[in-house]
């Protein structure tokens, strides 16, 4: 079970924070990145929920929260018996985009992680993009010192490397879909660096396209230096991860 408590701060900046236990952490009693992408989420998603833009205004009316892009930077990954706090704060809506920013802090303050994403609603029926004014919602964005940067498309790189993956029940939500912690996991099983014990100190995500249950992609991957770009493709390319490690 989790240690975990809630803030609000006077300027909105939502605060979670964590002890790490076991099943947080990976074989070298490192925060996993796909648990990290699980709480940069749930820290937003319940933020939301405060804002008034939760699930009585989209979940119940057929509407859907996604994230669409994502980037961090890592100076370093928490660990096993750690206690972090990540923040979260909105940024000004843009059209049918929501920046949202994030940070992970250790007990002193010092900042470990530091990212930003950009979230957008889709019909859960048609799986259309939607206009949030249109339904009432309406979450008011702030700036604060320090904050990431915003998600910048992920270039195509050559890559050279193929496997076939097909999404298990597991991996997905209740979106209907895979999971984008779920990438995470996928992108560090067929690549050799996280297994070697390589940490990485930057990532950049984008989901192009839901892939749903059971689907089948073509999972590719080549390597740049000390960088990785990964995508995933079906009838459409469906995501592109970029992967920085340290140096060897």
């Amino acid at each position: 079970m989790q240690l975990w408590s809630i803030v609000r701060t006077k300027m909105s900046i939502y605060r979670t924070t964590y002890h790490l236990k076991n099943n947080d952490v990976n074989l070298y009693r490192r925060l996993r990145t796909s648990r990290l992408f699980e709480m940069l989420q749930a820290a937003c998603v319940m933020h939301t929920e405060q804002l008034g833009a939760g699930r009585t205004k989209t979940l119940d009316k057929g509407l859907l929260w996604v994230v669409i892009q994502q980037t961090l930077t890592v100076e370093r990954m928490p660990e096993y018996d750690e206690e972090i706090v990540v923040e979260t704060w909105p940024g000004n809506t843009m059209h049918v985009l929501f920046p949202r920013y994030f940070r992970v802090l250790d007990v002193k303050g010092n900042i470990l992680i530091n990212g930003s994403a950009l979230w957008t609603l889709i019909d859960a029926k048609t799986r259309s993009l939607v206009f949030a004014n249109q339904y009432g919602i309406d979450v008011p964005g702030e700036s604060h010192p320090g904050e990431a940067g915003l998600p910048k498309a992920i270039k195509t790189e050559t890559t050279d490397t193929h496997q076939s993956f097909k999404v298990p029940f597991s991996y997905c939500d209740l979106n209907g879909h895979m999971n984008n912690a779920r990438y995470l996991d996928l992108v560090e099983d067929a690549l050799s660096c996280a297994a070697e014990g390589r940490q990485f100190t930057s990532i950049t995500t984008q989901y192009d396209h839901e892939i749903r249950y059971g689907e089948t992609i073509d999972l590719s991957w080549g390597k740049h230096g000390n960088a990785y770009f990964i995508r995933g493709d079906g009838k459409k390319n469906c995501f592109r991860i970029f992967l920085q490690y340290r140096e060897d």
